[in-house]
């Protein structure tokens, strides 16, 4: 993996360990040369995580909307800054500049992200590892739902396995970067995404 695309939260959250764990991942992702894709946003996790990334060395390309820059709402540090014109171009540009994706901690857009990227895998869209990097059982939630909706036949358990979760950012980068893509045929092409 050349550069991970990172969903966050542009709220840091109310425990401390989030915005920890958006450092210590920062940081896991510039010492193996791996560059961070994100929102483009300075505030939350967003920023936490770019603030790091930046301070270590990283590479740094953040992509947002026009209308939240306009709102200065845009990391002015980050140098490699995409101003798109929609949320939609937003996340099929990280989606193309990234070679996998990790969610932190966040709320509906960090979801909608997460799923979309892992519903694309599903569909032979992408063969890129997703992460979930699960801060103080923060996902527990979630997993829980997921491993529900394979109990009831609505998501396969190969498709259940697009979805690596940790609750170390080192060891979830490991566990990316041996994933093997399930032999699933293509449905549709980024194209049609």
């Amino acid at each position: 993996m050349r550069r991970v695309c990172v969903f966050c939260g542009s709220s840091p959250g109310r425990d401390p360990r989030y915005a920890e764990a958006a450092t210590a991942l920062a940081r896991g992702l510039v010492s193996r040369g791996i560059g961070v894709v994100f929102g483009g946003g300075s505030v939350g996790l967003m920023g936490v995580l770019a603030d790091e990334a930046l301070a270590a060395g990283g590479s740094v390309v953040g992509v947002i909307p026009h209308g939240l820059a306009a709102r200065e709402l845009a990391h002015r540090g980050v140098a490699d800054m995409r101003v798109v014109a929609t949320m939609h171009a937003r996340k099929a540009l990280m989606a193309e500049l990234a070679d996998g994706f990790v969610a932190l901690p966040g709320g509906t857009g960090t979801f909608e992200e997460l799923f979309e990227v892992a519903t694309w895998g599903q569909l032979g869209i992408h063969r890129k590892p997703v992460g979930i990097l699960n801060v103080a059982g923060y996902y527990d939630p979630l997993v829980a739902l997921v491993d529900h909706a394979v109990a009831e036949g609505f998501v396969s358990a190969a498709n259940r396995r697009l979805l690596s979760v940790d609750d170390d950012p080192l060891r979830l980068l490991d566990r990316m970067a041996a994933q093997l893509p399930p032999p699933t045929p293509s449905w549709l092409t980024p194209e049609d995404a």
